[in-house]
């Protein structure tokens, strides 16, 4: 008999690992809260290290979902009853699915930039979030400030929400780095008289081919890499930002103007995460993310028998991260299953 398993969330990860468990010839029922399944990967125009289109990646994972997978959209959950027969999980659709495990694959958010005013997102016009500027590219605008103008400087500042006590983020969110990186290269692709100014605390190209992407940036399209945190930005009068540094390699204050400013924001954990985790008596750990068994053996599995987390749930993730966890989780809820009979 094919076991009933819930999966929450319709992201990379939740799409991935409802793929394979129904590939298992498990009854499968992934539940959205969006109007559409793909999560953030939706949002992208091209990914690193390679500049692929993201809707190759996306489609492929969808096509791969499949039809005997009940997909739930815009199913918010209002609460999750657990008992010896397994969980029941009821939406806002007043329709209870039961199942006998459930994987949480609600992924992440990202930081409000509005927390760092002295960045001046929201205040400032010509002031992005690297969100912002995917959003252009994957529209096909092009990148110009608020009066419509060729920018002829742009800054990018790293570790936005991420790395920062201030904050309450003391965690690094893996991707900002090369995700820099990508949009610096893309820039000047669009605009190759535009100069691109990178400013970051150290550079982590912790993936294949990620060091090579940045060894381009700087030798191929010319970006400019400057070691120092941005500590405040002002308006000039003719809206170009002024943005205030060190060059921690020299030692040396820094003052410089540009036209644009892109803030590369960092993962938290995913809103309405933590209501779920009350209603199954999971923890979290001290940066919100939700906390496994055991982080090196059973890094998918929970305290609670039956529970499982995958991709961004558990901290932040590249998408290959978040695909290969998907795969290990349903091999993971597969042994559960088959121990339970």
């Amino acid at each position: 008999m094919p076991h009933e398993i819930i999966v929450i969330g319709g992201g990379i990860a939740g799409m991935t690992a409802a793929s394979c468990l129904s590939k298992s010839g498990n009854k499968v029922t992934l539940l959205e809260k969006e109007k559409y399944l793909g999560g953030h990967v939706r949002k992208w125009d091209r990914l690193f290290p390679s500049l692929r289109p993201a809707s190759e990646v996306l489609n492929w994972i969808e096509n791969s979902v499949s039809t005997d997978v009940v997909v739930m959209k815009e199913a918010v959950i209002s609460s999750i009853e657990h008992n010896r027969d397994g969980f029941t999980v009821h939406t806002n659709g007043n329709n209870p699915v039961s199942s006998k495990a459930v994987v949480l694959a609600t992924g992440y958010e990202l930081f409000d930039a509005r927390k760092k005013e002295e960045y001046g997102y929201g205040i400032y016009d010509n002031v992005l979030t690297s969100a912002d500027l995917e959003t252009m590219f994957l529209e096909k605008k092009k990148i110009v400030t608020s009066d419509g103008k060729i920018p002829r400087r742009v800054g990018i500042v790293h570790c936005v929400g991420s790395r920062d006590e201030k904050v309450g983020n003391l965690y690094c969110s893996k991707v900002c780095c090369v995700t820099g990186v990508k949009q610096s290269i893309e820039i000047k692709q669009a605009l190759p008289g535009t100069e691109v100014y990178c400013f970051y605390m150290d550079l982590r190209m912790f993936d294949r081919h990620f060091e090579e992407l940045y060894f381009e940036a700087q030798q191929k399209w010319g970006i400019n890499f400057i070691r120092g945190r941005v500590s405040e930005c002002a308006e000039n009068e003719d809206h170009s930002i002024l943005i205030k540094t060190e060059d921690t390699l020299t030692g040396r204050p820094l003052k410089m103007s540009v036209d644009l400013l892109i803030l590369l924001v960092g993962f938290i954990p995913s809103a309405g995460t933590g209501e779920l985790a009350s209603f199954l008596g999971l923890s979290a750990g001290e940066d919100g993310f939700l906390s496994s068994l055991d982080e090196h053996i059973h890094d998918n599995s929970t305290s609670v028998p039956g529970v499982f987390l995958t991709g961004a749930v558990k901290g932040p993730s590249s998408i290959v991260n978040s695909i290969t966890d998907a795969r290990a989780t349903a091999i993971q809820v597969q042994e559960y299953l088959n121990s339970i009979g």
